[in-house]
Parts: C-alpha cells; structure tokens; sequence
C-alpha cells in the first residue's frame, strides 16, 4: 500500500467547466497534489495509455474521447490513497455511484465519467510516471 495514486480530470469534464468544482472536492476529501498539469492527449498517447484495453471493444471509442480535448492529469497523496481514491470517485456508471462521489456529482455516462483513478498501487505508479518526471512532483 502506498499513499499516492493518480487521476485525470477527463475531457468531459473539463469540457463542461468542472475541473475546480473537482479539484474542490478532491482537496477537500483531503489529498494533497503533489503534481499537476493541464495538457491534452494525442490519439497515439491516449492509445499507449490506455493499451492495457487494447483487445477491448471500446478501446477505439475511448481513445477517441481520451484525445478530444483537454485534460488535467495530477498525482494525489493520502494514507491509503488509491482505495480513498476509488471511493471519493464512485462507481464507474454514474447511475449506480454513490451520493456525492464526483462521478455522481459530474459524469453522464459510463463513457463519460469525469475522472479517471488507479485501480492499484501499482497502476498508479506507472500512470504517475507516464505523466510526469521527477522534476514535476512534489
């Protein structure tokens, strides 16, 4: 267990206005930010991304998505991060996430649904480094 995970603020969100809103949340659920940046992903870097659902039948439609507009990638830090994360965040369907989880305050869909979290420790260290140098975290 280690106490930093990773998220992205996802195109849909950001789309809409609601990366503060989601910021607010996440600070006030108590991560700190330990690195940040607004950025946007080419199709190729949404693809290498996300390969781990490359035989998927939504991989195609998802690195679409991924690279149609901005993004706000951060790695967050709290005991037990990517648990606490995964609950603040809420079911992957919004329609079935918890009251006031950010998916169920700020996604549509399954497909659109705000905000991506690690699923492991280990996960969110490989994404953490896809997106940042040691340089960029604090």
């Amino acid at each position: 267990m280690t106490n930093r995970t990773f998220t992205m603020i996802k195109p849909d969100a950001t789309a809409k206005g609601h990366t503060g809103a989601i910021l607010d949340q996440i600070v006030k659920a108590g991560f700190t930010i330990k690195a940040m940046k607004w950025t946007k992903l080419t199709p190729d870097k949404a693809g290498e991304f996300y390969e781990v659902h490359k035989e998927r039948p939504f991989y195609s439609e998802l690195v679409q998505f991924m690279s149609s507009g901005p993004i706000v990638a951060a790695i967050l830090e709290k005991e037990n991060a990517v648990a606490e994360f995964r609950k603040l965040i809420g079911a992957t369907n919004p329609a079935q996430a918890d009251e006031g989880t950010i998916r169920k305050n700020f996604a549509t869909s399954v497909g659109e649904n705000a905000v991506h979290g690690s699923d492991s420790d280990e996960n969110a260290n490989i994404e953490g480094n896809f997106f940042f140098s040691l340089l960029e975290r604090f």
